[in-house]
């Protein structure tokens, strides 16, 4: 890539064996016996050998591959990078274009069409030659995978998401082992069949480029993800490749597969757990495991110590364990992120022969299903609270899975955290994510809705073999999650069920084969309503289910305010309703809406050149996914909703931001200012895949956009909601996240743009605790008086010692038709520890200041600011730039500016 990106992700592996000698040192608290025992433990007489194999990988095409004639630049063996992909290998060696600069998508399509051969030769030691068991373990082949191990074909994967373990003892050679991986393409494998079905299953995206036609999509039928086959934020990559760490594992007495920290009970006094040891054996015996504890403030104590008898193949021993007092682990804003450190230890006489460690949070979480008379709640309940899930959405954070790192995961989960989320629903269009990703949501307090790996359309649930490969993956990935304790809910798949029963697919196949109809309908039960709940009962460690999303949980009528969680779209969607239309729907938990914006204008040049860049040229085309390249059009219905047409395209930027920002801020506003009737808001979405337009908060890059600075303030567990709906009515709401109560001060200004202070009203405010309050209730005619509503706006601040200050301003007019005055902005830039302080100030009123350093690295503590005529405020600003160049690049501008300079 051409911007300064990881090159390679090293995948977080699963919890197979961690092999290392504890410390003999005992707290106290485990008793003067335990103390003893310890002391005589004998480092590991055998290190259970764990060989990484990915280094020394070659690629190419497959002989005889069709894709040769017009490709012969990758007939040759070229190095490969293992975990990897066939796109990301072929542009390593130039032998393709930058898949995200420019417009190369069309050009790229053969490589989803042809087949690929990875191989690599390793030797290996006497030690693991000689053990009593060796596996080969794959953790990521994508998807149709042939594994061939000198000269022998060991396997067919199939499945994207599943570990492959392979048995290769007595196969092992000193030298020159060859594992060799035929990567079949998906889109060929399953078009014959797919195309040979007399009624076809809907899909999602149709590819463009016809390399399958829009009737016999193939994606729904291929365990891989789906967003490779393209989506509305995203383009169609079908690629390939050894995607996660491959491994030789060998061993002699026993291997750890699994250490389950099931919590049964967890409360201010005690928590009781179970620690689920699963040790495969090579025979059986009799064994010690010892279990550590490592509290969050670093105390180490021996929590059990067991004696049991092995018998040969798979064991599980169920370790009771008693914390009392336990530090309790919290969602961001409600408490610490306490975590503690299980270490297990397999002690064979005075050997240990294996070990393994896990971490988790010690919490209760509940999902709340309460009946009332409008239908039935949908709520989190953490360690008793009732919990507002404020947050967004999720999508894979690149095309490319394996070069994503833990730091650029790191930089938008922390991005998530600073904006006050406290949720975030992984998207059931990718894949399930790393071990990173979750160690990390565990550690910034943030729940993580997980759906099964379903994005959209009608899965061939009704196929035995194709259940049974979902239940596989599911316990795969199950269980190397169920330990986070951010985990809150497992959730079927992706609207599905709504596709089916309202957007057509189900009623045009019932009329078309009623049989098959009911056939493919009975499958989705099967799999939705009883295959993955079952999985998640036995596995998940008693975190709910949920069917579908947006769902009731397979009750006849989905996606409604009633009862379950919604996907509300008609505003940005079809019929494309002004965004006023989100203050009419109050559902009990809003699991998706948005509104699309460009990234900022230093991302768009990374992949367009300026000279490419307009409302409809090719390049900015091919990075706006929806409505298949002219979703422009759409977005343009927005922007001139509120502001009018954008002069140029840098015009149009900025203000598909503030209109994204501003109408996201509307909908979670009144979805908060709705508490206890609706308990969640998750818009779509965090984050990018590529460098586009799209409905994200912050991009590809990791820049925030409008959106992600106005959701720290609309998300902040202390503010005001002053809402204004169509009919000229305005409500004010208090919203207090905080579990105790609060007092403040509650100020409203009227003023005109250029100052003129027309009411000011004060008075003290008591905010209950969990809770959103109406405080006020507001006509124009009450507001404005005789004020003329293009020149005047109506301000509400509130004031809570302890927090930050919140604000909610009322337009009487859309922009477009204000009267602006020249906000006369200043901006001073100045050293300060740290790094540096801007000084912003406007002498009139300055609505959305937005700055900007051009290409320069800076981060700004804050940005998308509305200031009050007078009023002045401090930003930290943090850069490697020098400040004479800061002060060069910089540029300020606000809503008034822009209408003044160009719109018409």
């Amino acid at each position: 890539m051409k911007c300064c990106r990881p090159a390679a992700w090293a995948a977080a592996l699963m919890a197979l064996l961690v092999l290392a000698p504890a410390s003999a040192v005992v707290s106290s608290d485990a008793g003067t016996g335990a103390r003893a025992k310890a002391a005589t433990v004998k480092p590991p007489r055998e290190a259970a050998m764990l060989q990484s194999l990915d280094r020394g990988w070659s690629f190419r095409l497959l002989p005889g591959d069709a894709q040769l004639v017009s490709h012969p630049e990758a007939a040759g063996w070229k190095t490969a990078t293992v975990p990897g992909t066939v796109h990301t290998d072929l542009f390593a060696h130039k032998l393709i274009p930058d898949p995200y600069v420019g417009a190369p998508e069309a050009g790229l399509q053969w490589i989803g069409l042809a087949d690929w051969e990875y191989r690599s030769r390793f030797d290996v030691p006497a030690a693991t030659r000689n053990s009593a068991r060796s596996d080969l373990v794959f953790h990521g082949l994508d998807t149709y995978a042939e594994v061939w191990f000198n000269g022998e074909k060991l396997l067919d994967a199939d499945n994207a998401f599943r570990v492959w373990r392979i048995p290769v003892q007595g196969r092992l050679r000193a030298r020159a082992n060859e594992l060799r991986i035929v990567l079949r393409s998906p889109i060929s494998k399953l078009l014959p069949q797919v195309a040979a079905m007399p009624n076809k299953l809907a899909g999602n995206y149709p590819s463009p480029y016809g390399d399958e036609p829009a009737d016999a999509m193939t994606a729904n039928f291929a365990r891989k993800p789906g967003y490779h086959y393209g989506w509305d934020w995203g383009p169609r990559y079908v690629t390939a490749g050894i995607w996660n760490a491959v491994q030789l594992q060998s061993w002699n007495v026993l291997r750890i597969d699994d250490l389950q920290l099931r919590q049964d009970h967890v409360d201010e006094q005690r928590a009781e757990l179970a620690a689920i040891a699963t040790l495969d054996a090579v025979a059986a015996g009799s064994v010690e495991l010892r279990l550590w504890q490592t509290a969050p403030d670093g105390k180490r104590v021996l929590a059990v110590q067991q004696k049991t008898e092995l018998k040969q193949g798979s064991n599980r021993i169920e370790l009771p364990v008693h914390v009392p007092n336990p530090q309790r682990w919290y969602p961001n804003g409600y408490g610490a992120q306490a975590l503690y450190r299980y270490e297990l230890e397999v002690v064979q006489g005075s050997q240990m022969v294996a070990s393994t460690s896990a971490r988790t949070g010690l919490r209760s979480l509940v999902l709340k299903r309460d009946s009332d008379a409008q239908g039935q709640s949908f709520y989190f309940e953490v360690n008793g609270i009732p919990v507002f899930a404020k947050g967004a959405n999720t999508i894979p954070f690149d095309m490319f899975r394996p070069r994503v790192s833990k730091a650029q995961l790191r930089r938008v989960l922390e991005s998530a955290r600073d904006a006050n989320m406290n949720f975030l629903r992984s998207w059931g269009g990718g894949y399930y994510e790393s071990d990173a990703f979750f160690d990390l949501a565990d550690e910034l307090g943030l729940l993580v809705w997980q759906d099964f790996m379903f994005g959209g359309g009608m899965q061939p649930a009704y196929d035995d073999a194709f259940r049974a490969s979902v239940v596989a993956e599911a316990r795969d990935n199950v269980r190397r999650l169920r330990n986070h304790p951010s985990i809150a809910l497992w959730c079927g798949n992706n609207e599905e069920e709504i596709a089916w029963k309202y957007w057509g697919p189900g009623k045009a196949m019932m009329q078309a084969d009623p049989a098959f109809a009911t056939r493919v309908w009975n499958g989705y039960v099967q799999l939705f309503g009883s295959d993955l709940r079952k999985v998640v009962a036995q596995e998940g460690g008693g975190v709910a289910y949920w069917a579908s999303s947006p769902s009731n949980d397979l009750a006849e009528v989905a996606n409604t305010v009633a009862s379950g969680d919604m996907h509300y779209w008609e505003v940005w969607g079809n019929p494309a309703h002004p965004v006023s239309k989100y203050l009419e729907i109050t559902p009990r938990f809003m699991s998706e809406y948005g509104l699309q914006a460009w990234p900022v204008q230093r991302t768009v040049d990374a992949f367009a050149k300026r000279a490419e860049q307009g409302m409809a040229t090719p390049v900015i085309e091919a990075h706006q996914k929806f409505m298949a390249g002219k979703g422009n059009e759409r977005l343009l219905k927005y922007v001139n909703d509120e502001f009018g047409t954008p002069a140029g395209f840098s015009d149009f930027i900025y203000l598909s931001q503030i209109a994204q920002a501003e109408g996201i801020a509307l909908a979670a506003s009144h979805h908060r200012a709705s508490r206890p009737y609706t308990m969640g808001s998750l818009y779509w979405q965090l984050n990018d895949v590529w460098p586009g337009a799209s409905w994200s908060s912050v991009d590809w890059y990791g820049r925030w956009k409008a959106l992600q600075f106005y959701a720290r303030r609309f998300y902040a567990p202390v503010a005001v909601a002053a809402l204004r709906d169509a009919n000229g009515m305005s409500r004010v709401h208090l919203l207090n996240d905080r579990s105790h109560s609060l007092r403040g001060t509650l100020r409203l200004r009227v003023t005109s743009l250029d100052g003129q202070l027309l009411r000011e009203e004060h008075r003290a405010v008591e905010l209950a605790a969990l809770s959103a309050q109406r405080s006020a209730e507001y006509s124009d005619a009450q507001l404005l008086g005789n004020a003329d509503p293009a020149n005047t706006v109506a301000v509400f601040d509130l004031q809570v010692e302890g927090e930050a200050p919140a604000r909610s301003v009322l337009y009487f007019r859309p922009a477009k038709e204000m009267r602006w005055p020249d906000a006369q902005l200043q901006a001073r830039l100045q050293p300060a520890a740290g790094g540096y302080q801007l000084e912003l100030s406007a002498r009139q009123f300055a609505r959305a200041v937005w700055i900007d350093f051009g290409d320069l690295d800076a981060e700004l503590g804050d940005n998308a600011i509305t200031l009050l005529p007078g009023e002045s405020v401090r930003l930290s600003l943090r850069s490697p730039a020098s400040l004479a160049a800061l002060r060069r690049a910089m540029r300020v501008q606000s809503v008034g500016d822009v209408l003044a300079q160009g719109l018409r």
